[in-house]
């Protein structure tokens, strides 16, 4: 597997990388061979151990802008970036229903899975050189991995407990060629506006307008 010689990832233990690369549609299939589910778990407990200590230690945020910054790197769509680049995705073994529906969901899994593997395999310090490598470059550009940001800004507002309201200000144009103006309000107070060419693509505008300036 390319990706042990080129995160020096040499002596992880295969048995459990096998089982971290394995889908429950492969294991149904496989009699006696485990599924990534547990890993998963213990992964993600240390990718959020590790993301949460970068945040603490390098930037002067508070809780709630660490949560929010910290959310924005962790998603979904943030860890099957990831794990694609490191090239995890594969090397995922998924049954015959599955072959055509390698989704990111799974592939973000397989990566919380592997960093479980490797904290198992290594400890914590090498788990922190491998995800410091692959995240904080992306980190450090505040580059935008999250598509759903209406998701996003709900997690937000239910962190700080204050209300959220998208509302339809204006449309306007054909019937067959609307555009769609939308403001959401947080706490009455207007924080953001967005234009589409659906209502729901102005409200996603409207969401990541509002996370911008909310995260800073």
């Amino acid at each position: 597997m390319d990706f042990i010689k080129k995160y020096n990832l040499e002596g992880i233990n295969k048995d459990l990388l096998e089982e971290a690369l394995t889908h429950s549609s492969y294991s149904n299939e496989h009699k006696g061979c485990n599924n990534y589910e547990r890993l998963e778990f213990l992964g993600d407990a240390v990718l959020e151990l590790l993301t949460s200590e970068y945040f603490y230690k390098n930037t002067s945020f508070n809780e709630g802008q660490m949560t929010r910054k910290r959310a924005s790197f962790v998603c979904e769509q943030a860890l099957a970036h990831y794990a694609r680049e490191v090239g995890i995705n594969k090397y995922i073994r998924v049954g015959h229903g599955q072959e055509n529906n390698v989704n990111d969901t799974i592939i973000a899994d397989v990566f919380e899975s592997v960093l479980g593997v490797i904290y198992l395999s290594f400890g914590i310090n090498k788990a922190k050189e491998y995800i410091y490598e692959i995240m904080v470059p992306y980190i450090e550009k505040d580059f935008v991995f999250f598509g759903d940001y209406k998701t996003l800004l709900q997690e937000y507002v239910q962190t700080d407990k204050k209300s959220l309201e998208y509302i339809l200000v204006n449309e306007y144009g054909e019937a067959h060629d609307k555009t769609f103006e939308v403001i959401v309000k947080i706490n009455d107070i207007v924080y953001g506006k967005g234009i589409g060419k659906s209502k729901k693509e102005a409200e996603q505008k409207a969401a990541f307008d509002a996370y911008k300036k909310s995260a800073k």
